[in-house]
């Protein structure tokens, strides 16, 4: 066995499903008639194939490990990350890695699919006669109940006995992209774990900490539209050995890796290694930013975006065309807030520039420019003032609705208690009026339109990334312990 998970899928479940055990291991595979070919494995009672496809066509890839990053709202959005290798041996090549991800829904609908059956001759087919009740490998859920199945011995005899008839899946389980998030080659991956990170600029991010049979630790992050690359390595052994345990603490942000005799604490957001903004911005890492004020790269977890910490919007176009920046509808020129790049710009911005940056390539036919966009920002520098006055209608709203809910309370006792004692009241409430206070309005990102805002550009709002950068004063009240 290489892995073992705990599915809490009964956590916020609509159909009362049970919690499941997850295993991941490789075995010799009996369908295969070729030889001793070993492959990658999934199972939770029946056995699927877990693919994950890099390298030469005919080397099978090894599943090493495997980490559970579990969505708390939907467990069927949860998602396995685990990591393959590839023996160099019988390959022929050098050693590769890879690391896929897999959908918690796209292996529970290769589970609930058909089964594989032996034949006289060795074959295996796809099985074609009945199925027993409940489909064998289900876990228990609120519609099993009411049949009266409320654990797995009320299955009867004829499931169990198909079950280890049947113990193979027809379909196998394929990465969520349909290939890895992220190839190595020269290396060979062991153990993964998973962090949850939110960057400055809004945005989640997956960064994946892997471990090596030499001993070093890889911190890799993917960005929607791109290669999983990998932004630091470190050797954290003082000999080389292979890494055989992972553990994340995200609350504190401790990374513990062991090793036979060995084990080492790891601040996974330790940002001091970037010495220069260019460095800090352009490694992309979602723990860190600039901070303009101390001049030194800081980890930004919990914090709000400030004015004095630079940001990095990146723009990577699919062709090789050069990249201009406007700011709203003027050309945006490099200048000491404004730093253009090839992968982006890096911004330090005051309160007089909030607005929409346009990333866009530029080329020229027949004397003619041609102008597309690739990326575009939104980007909000909130006035300290504004927020405070904010704050405070806030709190009197909320202290008008509280005294508004107090006195409609003791006037309703009142009534009833005037009905109760038989004493006549007229028609003194035939004209009462009703109050509605609406709540104060806030900005929301994902709002076509907003009060008092025009359109600035001929773009679907929905298509711009939101950036709300608040100021340094406001940080020090907002920031999260």
């Amino acid at each position: 066995m290489i892995s073992l998970s705990l599915v809490e899928a009964s956590k916020n479940s609509e159909d009362g499903i049970d919690d499941f055990v997850v295993l991941f291991f490789t075995e010799n595979a009996v369908e295969e008639r070729q030889g001793n070919i070993q492959v990658s494995r999934i199972a939770r009672v029946c056995k699927v194939r877990l693919d994950c496809p890099f390298g030469n066509v005919g080397s099978p890839s090894l599943v090493q490990d495997a980490f559970l990053l579990q969505d708390q709202k939907d467990w069927r959005d949860s998602i396995f990350y685990a990591t393959f290798t590839i023996n160099s041996e019988s390959s022929g090549a050098c050693s590769q890695s890879a690391v896929c991800a897999y959908k918690l829904s796209d292996i529970s609908r290769v589970f609930s699919g058909r089964f594989l059956t032996e034949s006289d001759t060795g074959s295996w087919d796809t099985y074609t006669g009945e199925e027993p009740f409940p489909h064998p490998g289900s876990c228990i859920n609120d519609e099993l109940r009411a049949e009266g199945v409320m654990t797995s011995l009320d299955f009867s005899d004829k499931t169990l006995l198909f079950v280890k008839n049947h113990p193979l899946m027809e379909g196998a389980v394929t990465p969520i992209t349909g290939k890895p998030l992220l190839v190595r080659i020269g290396t060979l991956f062991s153990k993964i774990v998973v962090d949850q990170v939110t960057s400055l600029d809004g945005q989640l991010h997956q960064v994946m900490f892997i471990g090596t049979d030499s001993g070093w630790l890889q911190k890799a992050v993917r960005f929607d539209g791109e290669e999983g690359r990998v932004i630091e390595e470190l050797q954290v052994f003082p000999t080389p050995q292979p890494v055989n345990f992972l553990q994340l603490s995200s609350k504190t942000g401790q990374l513990y890796s062991g090793a036979n005799g060995v084990a080492v604490q790891v601040n996974v957001r330790d940002c001091s290694r970037y010495t220069s903004c260019d460095d800090c911005l352009l490694a992309r890492d979602p723990y860190c930013g600039w901070d303009m004020i101390s001049g030194q790269c800081v980890s930004v977890v919990g914090a709000f975006l400030k004015s004095k910490i630079a940001q990095f919007l990146p723009c990577s176009p699919k062709t090789n065309l050069p990249i201009s920046w406007r700011l709203s509808d003027s050309i945006l020129l490099p200048g000491p807030r404004h730093t253009v790049l090839s992968l982006g710009l890096i911004i330090r911005p005051s309160y007089s520039e909030s607005g929409i940056y346009t990333c866009e390539t530029v080329e020229t036919v027949k004397g003619k420019v041609h102008r597309k966009t690739v990326v575009q920002y939104y980007v909000q520098v909130q006035d300290p003032s504004t927020l405070v006055r904010t704050l405070k209608a806030a709190v009197i709203v909320l202290s008008c609705l509280l005294i508004l809910l107090i006195c409609s309370v003791l006037v309703i006792r009142r009534i009833q208690a005037k009905k109760l004692n038989h004493i006549g009241c007229g028609n003194e409430n035939k004209n009462n009026n009703h109050m509605i206070v609406s709540p104060f309005f806030h900005y929301d990102p994902t709002s076509d339109r907003h009060c008092d805002q025009e359109e600035e550009q001929s773009v679907e709002a929905r298509s711009v990334k939101a950036i709300l950068i608040l100021p340094e004063i406001t940080l020090a009240n907002l920031e999260v312990e």
